[in-house]
């Protein structure tokens, strides 16, 4: 089983290479962002142990490019940090796993043979209608070739409609998705984030892919309008 490991401490990095080496891994270290990422993207490994506080290119930044070129490779992470927005950060990148600094090196083993075993993660799917395709992961949004920039929050709407492409879905169903039940604000507000995705995926390409069903809501056309 052939690790990577990327940290920058060399006292860690030595320690840990010795420990999983006598293991039965196969260990190659890179000691900076921009290397590991090298590493990662021009071998195969079973898994990648990325320190988050890195020179160069932080933990987060390589594990998000490695995600957004498809290396699905399991990736727990290391940090001295232990705040929960770190933990939640790392996730949302695609970690596979996070362990904070000090741990314990059979915890280390025993996640990364854990995650060996689960294998790489199963690739996101990228939705898409017609020409118009969101990729969850790289959160990138493209009309045919051309990438369109969306607000955290009209992604996440048309991230919703996408995912009921060719249904027609009410206003309370796209709050309760997109912004959450306890939404106790003006209702209109979906009306006017559908207007901003009109503006942006519609209007500039002569299109209609969102439709306004009278006394329902909102249907997203399946070809894309």
């Amino acid at each position: 089983m052939r690790v990577l490991l990327v940290e920058d401490e060399p006292r860690l990095a030595e320690t840990i290479k010795r420990g999983l080496i006598d293991q039965g891994f196969v260990i190659d270290i890179a000691s900076n962002g921009p290397d590991g990422l090298w590493w990662a993207t021009e071998h195969d490994f079973d898994a990648i142990v990325l320190d988050i506080m890195l020179p160069g290119m932080n933990g987060y930044k390589v594990l998000e490019e490695l995600r957004e070129r498809r290396v699905w490779t399991p990736v727990p992470m290391l940090t001295a940090k232990d705040g929960e927005y770190d933990q939640v950060d790392a996730f949302d990148l695609g970690a596979d796993d996070y362990l904070t600094k000090p741990f314990s090196f059979m915890v280390l083993v025993a996640h990364i043979r854990a995650l060996i075993r689960r294998g790489a993660p199963e690739r996101p799917v990228i939705l898409t209608a017609g020409d118009l395709s969101l990729d969850p992961l790289s959160h990138r949004v493209r009309r045919g070739e051309l990438e369109i920039s969306l607000t955290p929050r009209e992604f996440s709407l048309l991230q919703y409609l996408m995912q009921h492409v060719g249904t027609a879905v009410t206003k309370s169903e796209i709050l309760d998705g997109v912004w959450d039940s306890a939404f106790d604000g003006d209702h209109n507000v979906v009306e006017v984030y559908v207007r901003y995705l009109r503006r942006k995926l519609d209007i500039p390409f002569n299109r209609q892919s969102i439709e306004t069903i009278r006394g329902v809501g909102y249907r997203l056309d399946s070809a894309g309008g």
